[in-house]
């Protein structure tokens, strides 16, 4: 553990936004994780009760308000001499931004400039800085919620596990870290799974081969890979809740899926599935075409999606995310009939794993996930348990800029950066660039969506704010001098914006890497 740094806190009493911004740059400007944790250790320590939710928000890099409706167009007109000298204090700056959230109706945008001038006003310049950064979310100091939630076991002296599982099953590391640093690490046993109450997903990271991912699993569980939406299904009673990959409440846009639920004689359960339109012979429809029905308020007659589940986390009273993959089939078999579930194999066998690959690509499926038998569900984590293997490569990337197109692409955002996670750093790491892919619809919808993303420009280049992933495919991956890396993708080419999910979803640097040969 650091001993806290005399001139990380100069101030007594609540903690200013100063405070804050002198810990972002030291997290920033070291690449050692434990560093990185004990810095923000310390500083957990200090915040009192109220404040803890906010610091670990902003040091996490965003606002605990899930919008503010700022963007850079907005910022750069707020034109405010800074302050000479720190007095923000963060509960200030957070009931300025939770006025921002609130902020509608006729001459919203003139009261949200104005209250932007006033929050700017009283900020020093690396404050306003650091504002910039935390509303447009593109801090990039290296403090992402594994980096947290580690921080947040220190703090508390826990097993860092303890933490995650909280968080994961909380669904909301600021508020959990919050209520856990004020209470004592005797709060982490209150949190568990609550029917009605969404739990993140467990991810699956990648393989190349379902022989290799039976090598890598031993006995495994393989489900057919459905190119459709995952969706998380609570039932109490009458009440049922579906959420999205996000977590978000759907339940309003998938009537069809709330009927099924009901259907279901088990009470109360939650289920982890996928939401897909089907053709009439019951393969998949195009991903582009189940994420718009997902994404309309109410469902057309002749186009209800069909949830096909794969894993049950709670069963009349029992919780089953701790047992292994198994015992929770089991229960799901017995739960649900089969038109309700993925097709699935048990085997030890490569061919037999090869063979059910060939058969779900066949069937118009994506590909398979191999699953470990003895697995556990691992929420909100993409372990080595879950393996997801695919007829070609393809990564997650987050899109760091766009350039301006030329000839009968002129007007319009084309060439777009691509970037991979590092879990280390925090950042995001360019591999290359690439047009390719991309259809005149989405040309038009990204330039408009990219320029309400935008931080900055560069020449033809718009920077943009990392939170658009984008599904790559490739031929592979070569050694560069060219990037940060030391990587980059051979002939990249857009598949598809992933629409249903984040930037932390994208796929790390480490994974790229690992598609290197020799």
């Amino acid at each position: 553990m650091l001993a806290r740094s005399p001139e990380l806190f100069q101030y007594a009493g609540t903690v200013l936004l100063h405070d804050l911004v002198a810990v972002s740059a030291a997290v920033r400007a070291t690449r050692s994780r434990n560093e990185k944790i004990s810095l923000l250790a310390a500083t957990l320590r200090r915040l009192d009760p109220e404040e803890a939710a906010i610091g670990i928000a902003y040091l996490s890099g965003h606002p605990p308000q899930e919008r503010l409706g700022v963007g850079f167009a907005t910022l750069n007109t707020v034109r405010v001499a800074p302050a000479a000298d720190p007095s923000l204090q963060i509960l200030e700056v957070d009931d300025l931004f939770q006025t921002l959230a609130t902020t509608s109706g006729a001459g919203a945008q003139a009261q949200r400039t104005a209250i932007l001038a006033e929050l700017y006003a009283e900020a020093t310049a690396v404050e306003q800085e650091y504002l910039t950064g935390l509303i447009l979310r593109n801090l990039r100091q290296g403090a992402l919620d594994g980096i947290m939630a580690d921080a947040v076991a220190v703090a508390l002296d826990v097993e860092p596990h303890r933490v995650r599982r909280a968080a994961m099953l909380s669904g909301d590391l600021a508020g959990m870290a919050a209520q856990v640093l004020a209470q004592g690490p005797a709060a982490l046993t209150a949190y568990g799974l609550t029917v009605l109450t969404p739990v993140q997903a467990m991810l699956a990271g990648t393989a190349g081969s379902p022989a290799e991912a039976i090598e890598r699993s031993g006995t495994a569980v393989v489900d057919v890979k459905v190119d459709g939406a995952r969706i998380q299904v609570h039932r109490r009673g009458d009440d049922v809740a579906v959420f999205s990959r996000n977590l978000r409440d759907i339940t309003a846009r998938v009537p069809e899926i709330v009927a099924v639920a009901r259907r279901v004689p088990a009470d109360p359960f939650i289920l982890d599935g996928e939401a897909v339109l089907l053709d009439a012979a019951g393969r998949p429809e195009p991903f582009q075409d189940s994420m718009s029905r997902f994404g309309r308020a109410a469902a057309e007659p002749t186009r209800d999606l069909t949830p096909l589940f794969f894993d049950l986390l709670h069963i009349e009273g029992a919780d089953l995310i701790d047992v292994a993959l198994t015992e929770r089939r089991e229960h799901l078999l017995r739960a649900l009939p089969r038109d309700m579930l993925v097709a699935s194999l048990v085997t030890s066998s490569p061919d037999e794993a090869e063979s059910f690959f060939a058969d779900a690509i066949d069937a118009g499926f994506e590909g398979v996930v191999v699953k470990a038998a003895d697995g556990r569900y691992e929420a909100g984590r993409r372990g080595s348990s879950w393996l997801k293997v695919k007829p070609e490569h393809t990564l997650d990337l987050v899109v760091l800029a766009a350039e301006w197109g030329s000839g009968r692409r002129r007007g319009l955002l084309s060439n777009l950066h691509l970037g991979a996670r590092d879990p280390a750093s925090g950042d995001f790491i360019m591999l290359g660039k690439t047009f390719k892919g991309l259809t005149d619809e989405m040309l038009a919808w990204q330039t408009g969506h990219f320029l309400g993303l935008e931080v900055g420009r560069t020449g033809r280049i718009v920077h943009v704010r990392p939170d658009t992933v984008y599904e790559i495919a490739f031929d592979g991956v070569q050694r560069s001098r060219r990037y940060a890396g030391g990587v980059a993708l051979r002939f990249a080419r857009v598949k598809r914006h992933r629409s249903d999910k984040t930037a932390a979803d994208a796929d790390t640097i480490e994974t790229v890497r690992g598609f290197l040969r020799g």
